[in-house]
């Protein structure tokens, strides 16, 4: 461990800081320095008892505005005797370290540009941001590679399917964000993006053979290691070929997730990559993680195996002992241990944390400049994947006058509570029409008009769509065009469309050879599988005011699409494009 080399780049009074501090640590305040905590908005005497107690070495914190955080932060700096790590998911924009920040866009959007410069634009925002309310590190960029269209964890997250085009795209992110001073943690090592399951739900296997690996996820790894990111994220996921190559006679079982391998994080990250900076695992509540031994084995053996940090704790005072029991066990050396908090240390060395910090600016959190490079994003990504219509497009009143749209849905309460209270982005699309002169109405689908309904009218709606079904024509007449459209955000384990009926509602478009038929995804890239037949797919990456507007300029022909998919929208599949 080089503290004077890449990454932390350490001067001599910064190493002499380490090494005292290190040195008039007790084991408790070792130990506790391994630990990021998730703050809530609490009293500053509430923080200050937690700070004395706890002494962590790091910080999240719920998503609240610009305001509220930089007084919790700074409440927290201001408490804890050795200065804190405070990181931020800022993946998509400055709206990842506050709820007023800027939203530039996820990274698959940014990638759609087919312009690098709005990686760098990306890094920037999310820096800028992220500083002005006192956090000094980004939990990005997410450097996985899409490669598996049923993966719903980094549909939207990755720059795409290419290891060179991510390469590029997540460097230029991380020099813009060193230009801000602030610290990038890539993730989710050794690589997400082949597996279709969820950590946090379950096991998650990169099964790429080594040779396979070095040249897409081990590529990008060491062309981020050598342009000097100072952290990488662990996530809870297996690469047995690299473990059995370290371990000839390891056991399918005895094969462990990144966090709990040695031979992952010691042979193949530190030696092999050479990566000299700080290990963060990913949540450690995670079932990626818990569900391979008992916690209180995980706990020490996360440090042991390689890991710097937690990111958070299931229970304090317990994750605590479990570590301190490791060392009493001999799963967890006292020297790992002080490797560890050293690199934790250098860490903060590197970023100057040492020294007195001024206020930052809040001014810069949602602001004019950073909201037209969002806006700019929207009018360069979004994509037209398929166009097999002729003289579809561009609509126009009149060619199609009456037009009818169809939303999805996610069927994940979660996502249902999370976006709930944000403008509809159908009822966008709508307005910005029918300023065009076009008349559009919504379709309230099924599973929805059941919801809303008695007993008796249950019963009602049922009947027409088992029994008495309606001619074609009482629905070709009334309509010219179809624009479907689907906001599926990936959350749990997929992220695919639920046609809950299957016997001819407007909700599934079976009428393609009817009616000219636009499907719209407002946010996942990969819904063509569920709608082959469908002529005219277009991706959006998201469901944003700004989107929607940019989506409805180029349907009408004021601006051409100029979106590229980085990611493999026909989902590997010949008829898809058909």
């Amino acid at each position: 461990m080089d503290l004077k080399s890449k990454p932390f780049y350490l001067n001599k009074e910064e190493t002499e800081w380490v090494q005292n501090t290190l040195s008039g640590m007790s084991l408790s305040d070792k130990i506790k320095q391994l630990f990021i905590d998730m703050a809530a908005p609490v009293s500053d005497e509430i923080i200050k008892k937690i700070v004395r107690e706890r002494k962590i070495g790091g910080l999240r914190y719920m998503n609240k505005d610009g305001a509220s955080i930089s007084k919790l932060i700074a409440s927290y700096q201001s408490a804890s005797e050795i200065p804190l790590i405070v990181a931020a998911n800022t993946e998509a924009g400055g709206n990842g370290a506050c709820a007023d920040g800027t939203e530039i866009g996820n990274e698959t959007k940014i990638a759609a540009t087919g312009d690098v410069r709005y990686a760098g634009a990306l890094g920037e925002v999310s820096a800028k941001e992220a500083k002005a309310i006192g956090c000094n590190t980004l939990f990005a960029p997410i450097v996985d590679i899409h490669r598996n269209f049923r993966n719903p964890i980094i549909a939207t997250r990755t720059f795409g399917g290419n290891e060179k085009k991510v390469a590029e795209y997540s460097k230029a992110y991380l020099k813009a964000a060193h230009k801000e001073g602030v610290a990038c943690v890539c993730k989710h090592f050794p690589g997400d993006g082949i597996d279709e399951r969820d950590q946090h739900l379950s096991n998650s296997v990169n099964s790429l053979s080594c040779g396979e690996w070095d040249k897409t996820f081990g590529y990008v790894y060491k062309e981020m290691i050598d342009a000097g990111v100072d952290g990488i994220m662990v996530g809870h996921i297996l690469l047995p070929a690299y473990e059995r190559k370290f371990n000839p006679g390891l056991e399918g079982k005895a094969c462990m997730p990144a966090t709990l391998s040695k031979y992952l994080l010691q042979d193949l990250l530190r030696k092999q990559l050479g990566f000299n900076g700080l290990i963060v695992t990913d949540a450690s509540h995670m079932v990626g993680m818990t569900g391979r031994m008992p916690r209180r084995d995980i706990v020490p053996t996360a440090i042991a195996a390689g890991c710097d940090m937690f990111l958070f704790y299931n229970e304090y005072e317990e994750d605590f002992e479990y570590v301190k029991e490791g060392i009493d066990r001999g799963i967890l050396s006292v020297e790992r241990l002080d490797e560890a908090v050293t690199r934790i240390l250098a860490f903060k060395a590197h970023l100057k944390l040492n020294r007195p910090k001024t206020a930052g600016d809040l001014s810069v959190i949602g602001c004019e400049k950073h909201k037209a490079v969002a806006e700019e994003v929207s009018h360069k990504a979004v994509t037209l994947v398929k166009s097999n219509q002729t003289g579809v497009l561009p609509l126009t009143p009149q060619k199609y006058k009456r037009i009818l749209i169809v939303p999805h849905n996610s069927s994940n309460p979660f996502n249902t509570y999370t976006t709930g209270k944000k403008t509809k982005y159908y009822e966008i699309v709508k307005a910005e029409l029918e300023s065009r002169g076009f008349e559009v109405e919504i379709y309230t689908p099924v599973l929805e008009q059941l919801a809303r309904a008695d007993e008796e009218k249950i019963k009602e709606i049922m009947g027409r769509l088992y029994t008495s079904k309606s001619a074609i024509k009482t629905f070709t007449e009334k309509y010219d065009l179809i624009i479907q459209m689907a906001n599926i955000p990936g959350n749990g384990v997929v992220q695919r469309i639920d046609f809950a009926l299957t016997k001819g509602s407007i909700d599934m478009p079976w009428y393609v050879h009817e009616l000219p038929v636009i499907f719209v995804s407002v946010n996942s890239p990969f819904h063509l599988i569920d709608v082959p037949q469908v002529q005219t797919y277009i991706n959006c990456y998201d469901a944003n005011v700004h989107t929607m507007k940019a989506l409805c300029k180029k349907l009408t022909g004021e601006e051409k699409f100029t979106g590229v998919s980085p990611v493999d929208a026909f989902c590997g599949s010949e008829d898809t494009k058909w």
